[in-house]
This record gives C-alpha cells, structure tokens and sequence, in this order.
C-alpha cells in the first residue's frame, strides 16, 4: 500500500479518474543526474545537473524503461498530466508497464538554472497561441487550419490555455548549450540506469541524436516526436502566399550543431549539404548531404520512430528528417498520425485530446520493434 501512494497523489492531482490510479508500483522517487562543480566567487556551485523523476511498476511488461525529455520552454510536467485534467503519457506507460523517467532539462523547472548557461528566452502568450494551442487562427503554415484536437479555445482566458501557458518557462537561448547540457545529462543518467527508449520532442529531438551517438550501447530505441527540425537551415513560416522561406544553418551537423558521428568525418565543415526541390507546395524544401553521403555509424543499429501530426508547422517538414536519416543510413519509421487515422493534432500532441490514442500507437511500435 506505501509503494502505492506516490503514484495515486499524483494522478489525483492532476483530476485522473480513479481507474488510473490502481497501478502499483515497486518504486519511486527523483534522482539529480549528471552535473560538475565549478568556481563561483565564494565557493563551490553545481552545474549541468537534471532532475529526473521515476515510477517502476510493479508488474512490468517491458525490460527497458522509458526516458522522457519535454521540448522547448516546457518541463517534465507535459508528460505527467494534460492543462484539462487528463492522464498524460507518463500515466499510461506506467500503466502499461513499463518504468518511466521523466527529466526536467538542465536549467528548467526542478534543474537548477545557473549563469554560466547564458541568456534564457521565454515566450508570450500570443506566441504560444499561434504555434500550440490555436494555430488555425494566424494560418502560418498550410497544414494549420486541420488542427481540431486542443482541450478549449487555445487563447487567453480559456481555462486550460491558462494552466498551460502557467506551466511555460524560461530556457537556455542557445541552441549549442541547451544540446551539450542536455547530452551530457542524459548519458549520465543512462550510465546510472542502464539500457532505455528515449522519448523525445521538439528542441529535445536534437537532445535524443547526441546522447545515442554517445551510448550507442544504452539507448535501445528513439521515439522522436515532432523532432527539432528540419535538417541543417530553419524553416520560416510566413503565411499564405509563399508559406515558407529558409532560415539561418542552425545545425552543421545535419541534425544537430554538436558533433554527431559520420563515417570519416572529423569536422562539421566535411559534410557538404544541398538543397531539394520541394516535394509539394505544402511542404518545404529539404537539405540533405550531397552524395556521396556519409552514414550515422552509431545510429544506425538503433529502432527509431519519428511521429508527425497532421495540423503542426512539423507537417510541413517531418519528412525532411525522415529523409536525411535515411540518407545517411539510419532505418526507422516515418510514422505520420493521419495516416494511422489519428487526425486534427497539433504540436503538443500529448496533451491533446486524443493524446492515449498517440501513445498507444507508442506502445504497438515499440511492440513490434524493440526487443
């Protein structure tokens, strides 16, 4: 019964029905991974460390637990409950057995924020309106008037628009160091808890590249929801007419700015990239790496699967990743919601109203998958 009222708090918390809350589990708690001391004026700080939380079940139908990073400006909370009061992924893959570790990024939410991370960013609500929560409305990408799934209005007002922007935080503004912080905890906390599926989203799909390429040994599997994207430049969002222009060279490694490993590359200036004609107007054009293209050497083992919504800014450009990874030798699943008859999500797909339906879909590919 003691191992049991952790995860019951929890749920309740966040308004879950009661048949949520009959897991139980043979362990929880919080654990702070990764992390150094540095210098500060009168003493000693720590740096780089992460907050993880985690619940094991009881019962566990699956050996590898699941790692969970949240994107850009969010915490861990996007995986332990929904703004509406619903269960939220981290809920049901408990429920479904497998052990979860959810990770608050190194200076966001329980993961101590420190200056030598530089400056941090925050977004306004109007933003968060236009990109998450109401993207029908300001029409900045052609897919965005498909978006049916949010809980509510998705603007100011709106009660669970208002829990979630409550929820948004301030963020490390560089893309480098939100990659190096981030790599670094999350190999930590694979040395510390062995083999595992990463879970990533968003900014945190260029988190999920590196720490595989660090331990290719540990990380059985990628889930790469909406992962930060497209290969190498930005995409720019204009609306109609034109829809997309291309953005600055944010990722030199294709994927990410820190290094990746490429059969004989020592130097991001070693891959030569070039770009594609766009495959539709409602898509925008990809960079790939001219051929002869170099392989991921310690991705390429490993199960990957990458979701994409029909009415986010990712489903006009999802299938550059998919393709880039495929060109340098690494196999995986495009899995595109739509096509699975999973319809109307946007960005923040686990907090929508059909997110268990998405994690469902989760739990049959790792089935099918990952062994």
């Amino acid at each position: 019964m003691r191992d049991t009222v952790f995860a019951i708090a929890m749920l309740f918390a966040c308004g879950i029905t009661a048949h949520a809350a009959e897991v139980q589990t043979a362990s929880q708690g919080y654990l702070f991974v990764g992390g150094h001391y540095v210098s500060g004026a009168d003493g000693q700080y720590m740096s780089g460390q992460a907050y993880v939380e985690y619940q094991i079940p009881s019962r566990r139908s699956h050996p590898l637990p699941i790692v969970m990073i949240e994107g850009g400006g969010q915490s861990g909370s996007n995986f332990t409950g929904t703004p509406d009061g619903r269960e939220g992924w981290a809920q049901f893959f408990l429920r479904q057995g497998y052990a979860v570790y959810v990770m608050d990024q190194p200076g966001r939410g329980r993961s101590a924020l420190r200056p030598e991370y530089g400056e941090t960013i925050q977004r306004p609500a109007s933003w968060v309106e236009q990109q998450f929560t109401a993207p029908e409305r300001a029409k900045l990408w052609p897919q965005a008037h498909l978006h049916t799934q949010w809980p509510g209005t998705g603007v100011q007002g709106d009660p669970a628009f208002d829990q979630f922007y409550a929820e948004q935080l301030p963020a490390v503004a560089s893309f480098a160091k939100q990659q190096e912080l981030n790599r670094d905890a999350g190999v930590a906390l694979l040395d510390r808890i062995g083999p595992a599926i990463l879970l990533t989203h968003s900014q945190s799909g260029a988190f999920g590249w590196p720490i595989a390429d660090a331990r290719p040994n540990l990380v059985k599997a990628i889930v790469a929801v909406e992962p930060s994207g497209p290969p190498v430049h930005d995409a720019v969002f204009k609306g109609a007419p034109e829809w997309f222009a291309d953005g600055p060279l944010t990722k030199p490694w294709g994927l990410t700015t820190v290094p990746l490993t490429y059969d004989g590359v020592r130097d991001a200036a070693e891959l030569q990239f070039e770009q594609q004609k766009a495959e539709a107007p409602d898509l925008v054009t990809c960079w790939r790496q001219k051929a002869p293209a170099r392989q991921l050497t310690n991705l390429r083992n490993i199960p990957v699967a990458i979701l994409s919504s029909e009415a986010s800014y990712h489903a006009a450009y999802d299938h550059c990743t998919s393709q880039y990874l495929t060109q340098a030798g690494v196999r995986h699943s495009f899995i595109q919601l739509a096509e699975r008859g999973i319809r109307g999500n946007g960005h923040m797909m686990m907090l929508e109203k059909n997110n268990l339906d998405i994690a469902k879909l989760i739990v049959e590919w790792i089935n099918a998958n990952v062994h």
